[in-house]
């Protein structure tokens, strides 16, 4: 039975779980679904009163977010202790080549080491793609008024033109960092 939970789901099984979720947590919550918000939720809880932008009510506006994203967590950490799939991570010979050529040689775990580990932290490249690309990420998170999962899961599913542009700038950002910006780093 546990064999099912131990190996890499299909993408159409997940995308139909992820996409089918939007729907229900629309009709029976009438929340929106998406997680860029929490970290705000989670300041304002611990931060009342300190900041303008903190202030208001988070209990009836961000509450289920902050369960929705402790659950994420839990979610991930028992998936990666109890249901861990102990077979590496399957990539394409392609992709194993390119990272190769730029200097990437261990893929064996769930992000490269050579990329993301702490002594990378300590060299220039190592944080400004690690510690910059973190603050890029979240302002334009916060930016757009949400997240990449937010506004391609269900900004696109409620027919948001806004998101749509969103979606659009997060493609274009990603391709453009993949091909100009990350050779320079490594």
């Amino acid at each position: 039975m546990f064999d099912v939970l131990m190996q890499p789901w299909p993408w159409y099984v997940t995308g139909l779980v992820i996409g089918l979720m939007v729907p229900l947590l629309l009709v029976i919550t009438g929340k929106n679904f998406g997680i860029s918000s929490s970290l705000r939720h989670a300041c304002a809880a611990v931060l009342p009163g300190k900041a303008s932008y903190f202030a208001y009510d988070w209990r009836t506006q961000g509450g289920w977010n902050i369960a929705f994203a402790a659950g994420i967590v839990l979610g991930g950490l028992i998936a990666g202790v109890f249901f861990a799939n102990p077979e590496p991570i399957a990539l394409s010979e392609a992709t194993v080549a390119d990272l190769a050529a730029l200097g990437v040689q261990d893929v064996s775990g769930l992000v490269p080491a050579d990329i993301f580990s702490w002594s990378n932290l300590m060299t220039l490249p190592g944080f400004l793609m690690i510690v910059g690309g973190g603050f890029l990420l979240g302002f334009g998170a916060r930016y757009a008024g949400g997240c990449t999962s937010g506004h391609a899961i269900m900004g696109l599913a409620t027919f948001q033109k806004p998101s749509l542009v969103a979606v659009l700038g997060f493609f274009i950002g990603g391709l453009t960092a993949t091909y100009f910006v990350l050779p320079l780093l490594l």
